[in-house]
């Protein structure tokens, strides 16, 4: 730790323990006395804490790892942590007590109030994701953040990692059917759909500043891959025009999006961009924050003093807007708030951007002229209030030397910062704007350790600035003075006076306002600049839709086509003929109504709450009665739409599908819409009922028993076989012919909302077969637990004592044991294998093996030991045994119906014996 600017150095490793390792530092924005430092989460979960600039620490331990901190802008005590796990935290007294607020919530995506706008200070802005899985918008206190304190703003789910709150605005995004919908809330108010030309089709949106109560927004649309659009809203970030075309982006150290462009500092509306034209990058600037760009002039003379022959639109000078992700450079270009008009940026002169030939530049006069400083690549720094530029070569060898310049660039002095050529990593300059030191840190050698060298530059000020050394500098844009309708007149530095502004300098500004004229204004939402300077409905435009500020409850609306350019301070001249000229809202009749759900889901558990959003493209708001219908027999009505903003809510209580239909009306017409909601009950168990036999090329019918019965609409799928497409359907029963002898596989899925259940049963295929109704000794009863499981296991032993007993191979055998009491079961006997071929005498085996079979039984010679002492003997049901059953054109039909009455007989026992139990 160093207290004199690098001078000297304090060790700190007793303070913080020997065996301490640290990973961050932080350093509260609004108490610099107040310091925080992390441990590293591979050793230990600990935080260290300082009230005296980093010269004493306490230590306290935590239970969970901090991955990131927000400080409250105001509260120097107030922090919010965000774990590993994605759990957000608070903190009231500087991090000594931890508090959890939610354990979902998304990356970056949390906020402090904003002060004047939200009321309570400690309300913390987030975005999570909550117990059904769905990503919402929530705020709550940090000390009142249980569930039943969260308040939702937006009553619908949002997409991941779209919440933003900045300034007076906060942005969500929607996304439907595959296409994105964005919404903004301005100082508060109600969440409005953001409005777009009609056929942007956004892929994607970041917002790019909110200053002076606008919106810049950079807008990926639908046919854009490498390139975004630029936006600029109204002041309610509603509304939004076309500002410049195919603006250059690309992907950043993390993957994040960069969109090349660069609002200079310290003077508001000027904008630089890299666009996109016929595969060339080119550089432009806007002086009325997007109404009209220009490329760059190239400067007149290179370094050398020579012409430099560069005619525009041919030949000028093209950037590199990209702001450093280094801290510890300067990054490719730079200004100061400090320092109005002063720009400084890498870039080259030519028909369109190089990255290759490069040099750095610097204008004086806030982008009107240039001049080249270096033919390399340099890091530029600002010192004292911009008063001296500090250069040093960026480059991969060691280097000695810096360069310092108090004419704005027009000249420079070398300096040796070291007597060994130092490997530059980085610099630290300090972040007051009076800087006059700077710390370079690097190494001599690929193996050595890191060096500090302080740079300190108060001896090149020699004294103190006198009136004597300012000048007044006059904005203007390529000589029109009048810069977003006014004259401004700063006070700078002459050039090459070595004079110190010290911390009590006063930046002055003049500024009068300007007639306004026609670069003022700007085109409306809807329409399009023309060559001729003239707004134009665009051609998806519709007349009817000039008056779009009565559709969000508007008394009045614009007619002109024209806005003035919002943070604009000109007046009179053409104002009164640009302004939006405020006409009553004409009566309409109600068009474009829409009714969706909140999550923009038509399937809805029964029980649940269901909110409908009902929408108008058109219509007077404020007198219009809505009526919403659910479907159920029960419907509500509005006398206009102000109580139906934030959604209608309904529980219906039985499943089903439901038409939902919402009716708007007034005297001048109405429109309907329909939405139809399913309903469901979650399924909890499906039992696939089949014969246990059937014969081969016969339709057999199959059944899916779900519970509960009162599920609603289900969607069933079958497979059979080996079949690798289901068949689909919506009733619960299907028919079926199954072609290939042996055991074949039948499995059904039920579908009912979030919910997928299955169940798979064998049927055994056979040209023919014989059966046989079996009963038990009651004593099998009692130990009769009546389910499936068991079932099976019985009808095995069974069958292997049949086996056992006759003598018969087991494959000739199935037995099936049926649900419910008294316990019977039923026999099949089934055909050798492979005796297709030899019909008659098959048959004749079949016959003698049904005969061994019915004597032993009819013997009581079949019977099993259950368990320990418990002798089972197994009966033959005293009915006529079932006579052969084939696939020929000849057998009987009361085999078959005894047959499928036996099976229908025991699914009723089934479903009886289940429901009743």
């Amino acid at each position: 730790r160093s207290t004199d600017y690098g001078t000297t150095y304090e060790k700190l490793n007793d303070k913080v323990g020997l065996k301490t390792v640290l990973s961050y530092l932080y350093v509260s924005p609004t108490n610099k006395r107040k310091i925080m430092l992390l441990s590293d989460p591979e050793i230990e979960s600990s935080i260290l804490i300082s009230s005296d600039e980093g010269a004493t620490y306490q230590k306290y331990r935590l239970n969970f790892y901090i991955q990131s901190l927000l400080f409250h802008p105001k509260q120097e005590e107030w922090i919010l942590a965000y774990s590993l796990d994605q759990k957000l935290y608070s903190s009231m007294d500087f991090g000594r007590k931890w508090q959890l607020m939610h354990e979902r919530v998304t990356p970056n995506r949390f906020y402090w109030s904003v002060t004047g706008l939200d009321k309570e200070p400690d309300l913390v802005h987030m975005e999570a994701r909550t117990a059904d899985g769905h990503t919402h918008y929530l705020t709550c206190r940090i000390q009142e953040c249980a569930e039943t304190k969260r308040s939702g703003p937006f009553s619908r789910s949002i997409d991941v990692s779209s919440l933003v709150v900045q300034d007076e605005y906060i942005f969500i995004q929607v996304t439907t059917g595959g296409r994105a919908t964005y919404y903004v809330s301005y100082r508060r108010e109600p969440f409005a759909q953001i409005k777009l030309p009609k056929y942007s089709l956004p892929k994607d949106m970041h917002i790019i500043s909110t200053d002076e109560n606008q919106v810049f927004a950079a807008v990926q649309e639908w046919n854009q891959n490498d390139t975004y659009n630029l936006y600029i809203s109204d002041t309610r970030g509603v509304y939004f025009t076309l500002a410049l075309e195919n603006v250059k982006s690309s992907r950043g150290l993390e993957g994040n999006i960069v969109i090349d462009l660069y609002e200079v500092a310290g003077i508001k509306g000027i904008f630089l961009a890299n666009r996109k034209i016929d595969d060339q990058i080119k550089t432009f600037i806007t002086y009325n924050k997007g109404r009209d760009w220009r490329l760059l002039q190239a400067p007149d003379t290179d370094l050398r003093g020579d012409p430099v022959l560069c005619q525009l639109p041919f030949c000028s000078l093209h950037l590199r807007l990209q702001l450093s992700e280094n801290p510890y450079t300067s990054g490719s270009i730079s200004s100061k708030e400090t320092a109005p008009g002063l720009l400084v940026a890498t870039g080259n002169i030519g028909s369109e951007l190089s990255y290759t030939d490069v040099g750095v530049f610097i204008s004086s006069d806030g982008g009107n002229s240039w001049r080249q400083i270096f033919e390399e690549e340099y890091n530029v720094w600002f010192l004292d209030w911009g008063g001296a530029l500090v250069a040093m070569k960026h480059t991969s060898v060691p280097i000695r030397h810096m360069w310092v310049s108090f004419d704005e660039g027009r000249s420079w002095t070398k300096y040796s910062f070291t007597s060994t050529p130092l490997f530059v990593d980085g610099s630290l300059v300090d972040p007051g704007i009076e800087t006059q030191i700077m710390t370079v840190f690097g190494h001599f050698s690929l193996r050595s350790e890191w060096q500090l060298v302080k740079v300190d530059y108060k001896s090149l000020f020699g004294r103190r600035c006198t009136k004597d050394d300012y000048q007044t500098w006059h904005l203007h844009n390529q000589g029109e003075p009048c810069v977003m309708g006014e004259r401004k007149i700063y006070k700078k530095r002459k050039p090459g006076a070595q004079c110190s502004l010290g911390r009590d300098y006063s930046q002055t500004v003049v500024s009068e306002p300007c007639v306004c004229g026609q670069g003022d204004f700007e085109c409306d939402y809807g329409y399009e600049r023309h060559s001729n300077n003239q707004c134009i409905p665009a051609f998806w435009f519709s007349p009817s839709s000039l008056s779009k500020d009565c559709n969000i409850g508007q008394n009045y609306w614009n007619s002109t086509g024209y806005r003035r350019i919002v943070s604009n301070n000109c007046t009179d001249g053409l104002r009164d003929k640009y302004m939006a000229k405020m006409e009553k809202c004409p009566g309409k009749a109600p068009r474009g109504l829409h009714i969706l759900t909140s999550d923009g889901k038509l399937v809805m558990e029964q029980g649940h709450n269901a909110t409908f959003i009902i929408l108008m493209e058109e219509g007077d708001l404020q007198r219009t009665n809505i009526q919403l219908d659910f479907g159920d027999g029960v419907a509500v009505s509005y006398a206009n739409f102000s109580p139906v903003e934030d959604g209608i809510r309904h529980v219906y209580k039985s499943a089903g599908i439901f038409q939902v239909m919402a009716h708007a009306e007034n005297s001048l017409g109405s429109d309907t819409a329909v939405l139809f909601l399913h309903v469901v009950c979650p399924v909890e168990h499906v039992h696939l009922s089949v014969p246990f036999v059937a014969i081969r090329n016969k339709d057999v019918n199959i059944t899916a028993v779900v519970w509960p019965s009162q599920a609603g609409t289900l969607t069933y799928f079958w497979w059979f076989g080996n079949s690798t497409k289901p068949l689909i359907t919506l009733e619960s029963s299907i028919s079926y012919m199954f072609t290939v002898e042996g055991m074949n596989t039948v499995t059904v899925q039920v579908a009912g909302g979030n919910t997928l259940i299955q169940d798979t049963k064998e049927i055994a295929v056979q040209e023919y077969f014989q059966s046989q109704l079996l009963s038990f000794s009651p004593n099998l009863d009692y130990h009769n637990p009546d389910i499936p499981e068991w079932r099976q296991d019985i009808g095995k032993v069974i069958k292997r004592a049949l086996a056992q007993v006759t003598g018969i191979p087991d494959e000739q055998i199935l037995v099936a044991v049926f649900p419910g009491l008294p316990t019977s079961a039923e026999l099949f006997i089934l055909p050798h294998k492979n005796t297709t071929e030899r019909r008659k005498s098959s048959e004749a085996d079949l016959e003698q093996v049904v005969e061994i079979l019915f004597n032993a039984l009819n013997q009581n010679l079949v019977q099993f030991e259950l368990k320990p002492g418990v002798e089972v003997v197994v009966y033959v049901t005293q009915l006529t045994l079932a006579p052969l059953v084939d696939s020929s054109s000849g057998h009987s039909s009361s085999a078959m119906l005894m047959l499928l009455s036996v099976v229908f007989v025991g699914l009723a026992v089934f479903l009886i014996y289940k429901f009743k139990r």
